[in-house]
């Protein structure tokens, strides 16, 4: 972890090294300026030696203008040391995630991986702050402190060391026991962020289900958990503070005095327990800001472990030693393939696929909710991999293909369609980023966007908000074909991508495809069997196997279940799910 976490501080070593420099520095000047109060009450004071107070008072004044320097240059470089730091982090896990299979994110969750790049990343900033300087300053200060009371008193200063070897222990006590309560809480920040993800993307559904309370009640649930696991590690923590001002005050009692019974005796001068005194307060000044560092830290040991697996992470796709790097056609071949999304599942999500699809056909894709028609096609550029079995692309293994040159050659449009800020062209470059207006033009009018991207006002430089916030369904869902188009696949993927448009679009849509990019393979997963029936074949999904693959005509002879959806859908009553999942 430490090996990991050390290599993001990069170009900021120099920053780092000189933070606790100028800590030291300001530790040295503090622990000499007692001892020169010392002199001053002892040899001037007491003495009459008023030209020894101007001296040493001047001196003192100059030692506390380096001492605030080198604070102010300390907190300076600290900053920018731990900000830098905090900004690598972030970088190292955000780029190994672009690197991430679907697996991968599966394993950490959306929600978790936006708690590790906020939260668990500035309790990491703050802790590395407070370990340059805190950590450099308290330690520097106590030993400084402890050293100088043993040169004034030796039989005094054990006081101190007794104090700061008891305290120490019971410190360490503490964080352990606090540490496992920390590393629940940063779980329960995921279920946290993961309701307000989940509320503020799908908001206009809860309003119009007004579903407010209940998602009120779902936060309050979540935000409920943090609360008490913060209320045990915190509870725990407490104790910090009182065994604090209980070591401070007894060692202040002590020496007070012992040190008065060494004064009568004629063993100590006064000014010398005032040092002491001094000392002490600069010592237990110490520990009270190593205990606030012990409590950040503890915190953060557990930020750093869950930042540590995100940077740590091997992706489970990754490109051969030596790839493929042309596909040479859309055909595509399933050979005995088995697929589990979690690897210790009993049964499989797909299981026996046989199929081989030559390139430029048409294959239409239908079947009940959850017979795996997504996994099925999502396996084809490789977003997860087989467990059993291989599939290949242009008549190679899809794992002997470089993953950039494979996805590239299959464009999918998915369930979920997804646009980012930005203008409609910045979104269709997506697909390709040199692609000029009238190449977007083209693919808009395959995908018949064009219909309604001329009817707006600034027409392809119209803006879509997050999410295509401002752009219906069925608009949204043009839009993602044509940025797909725009790759020039040679495989591409609809999945139930015209759910949201209407027929007669549809039936556009898939004349475009048919005169327009013949060569292309074509796999389209639909609900309407209108949207399929004029493919070159059809597969037939149910329960995660197989159960028809051929023409329209074939299946609607040999094959059950296409038989009943189509019957149910031309009847015009019945439910696609509920006869296509039978």
């Amino acid at each position: 972890m430490l090996k990991t976490l050390g290599a993001q501080i990069k170009e900021f070593k120099k920053d780092s090294i000189l933070t606790p420099v100028f800590m030291l520095l300001e530790v040295i000047m503090e622990t000499i300026i007692p001892l020169m109060m010392a002199s001053i009450i002892d040899d001037g004071v007491n003495k009459g030696n008023v030209r020894h107070i101007y001296i040493m008072g001047a001196a003192m004044a100059v030692i506390a203008c380096i001492s605030l320097y080198a604070g102010v240059m300390g907190g300076k470089y600290g900053a920018r040391a731990s900000a830098g730091f905090a900004r690598n982090l972030r970088k190292a896990m955000y780029s190994n995630i672009q690197t991430y299979s679907f697996s991968n994110i599966d394993k950490f969750s959306t929600a978790g991986l936006v708690t590790r790049l906020t939260t668990d990343v500035t309790n990491l900033q703050n802790a590395y702050q407070m370990i340059l300087r805190m950590c450099t300053r308290a330690p520097a200060s106590m030993i400084c402190a402890m050293a100088m009371a043993f040169f004034i008193n030796a039989r005094l200063a054990s006081i101190y060391l007794v104090a700061v070897i008891i305290l120490g222990s019971l410190l360490a006590f503490i964080m352990v026991r606090a540490h496992k309560y920390f590393n629940q809480v940063f779980r329960k920040y995921d279920d946290l962020n993961s309701s307000v993800q989940e509320n503020v993307s799908a908001i206009r559904v809860v309003k119009a289900y007004v579903r407010e309370d209940y998602e009120k009640n779902v936060f309050t649930k979540a935000s409920m958990n943090v609360y008490k696991m913060f209320v045990k590690a915190e509870g725990i923590i407490s104790f910090n503070a009182p065994l604090m001002q209980f070591t401070v005050y007894t060692c202040i009692l002590l020496i007070s005095w012992v040190g008065a019974k060494s004064i009568v005796a004629g063993n100590l001068a006064t000014g010398e327990l005032m040092s002491l005194l001094t000392y002490c307060m600069n010592i237990l000044m110490s520990l009270m800001m190593l205990s606030m560092v012990f409590v950040m830290v503890t915190m953060s040991i557990a930020s750093a472990e869950r930042i540590t697996e995100v940077i740590n992470e091997k992706p489970d796709i990754t490109d051969p030693e030596n790839p493929v790097m042309e596909v040479k056609d859309g055909s595509i071949v399933f050979d005995n393939v088995e697929f589990s999304y979690n690897h210790d599942s009993e049964e499989p999500v797909l299981k026996d696929i046989n199929i081989s699809i030559n390139s430029g056909e048409t294959i239409g894709i239908i079947g009940g909710t959850g017979s795996a028609k997504t996994s099925l096609v999502n396996l084809i550029s490789r977003l997860y991999d087989v467990q059993k079995g291989s599939i290949r692309v242009g008549g190679r293994d899809v794992r002997e293909y470089d993953l950039e040159v494979l996805r590239n050659s299959v464009a999918v449009v998915l369930q979920k369609n997804v646009l980012f800020s930005g203008t409609i062209l910045e979104n269709l470059r997506w697909g390709d980023k040199d692609a000029t207006e009238e190449e977007c033009k083209e693919a808009c009018h395959l995908a018949c966007a064009d219909e309604f991207i001329e009817r707006f006002p600034d027409k392809y430089n119209t803006f879509i908000e997050q999410g295509g916030a401002n752009v219906s369904g069925g608009q949204k869902q043009r839009l993602c074909i044509a940025r797909a188009l725009l790759k020039k696949p040679k495989i591409l993927i609809l999945d139930d991508s015209t759910s949201a448009v209407d027929t007669a679009t549809d039936a556009k849509i898939r004349e475009s495809f048919a005169k327009k990019i013949p060569g292309t393979t074509k796999l389209i997963i639909a609900q309407r069997i209108s949207s399929v029936q004029g493919a070159d074949r059809i597969i037939v999904m149910d329960d995660g196997k197989i159960n028809g693959f051929g023409t329209h005509e074939e299946l609607l002879k040999n094959n059950d279940i296409y038989r009943d959806v189509y019957e149910s859908q031309t009847g015009g009553s019945g439910d696609f799910d509920e006869n296509g999942g039978e």
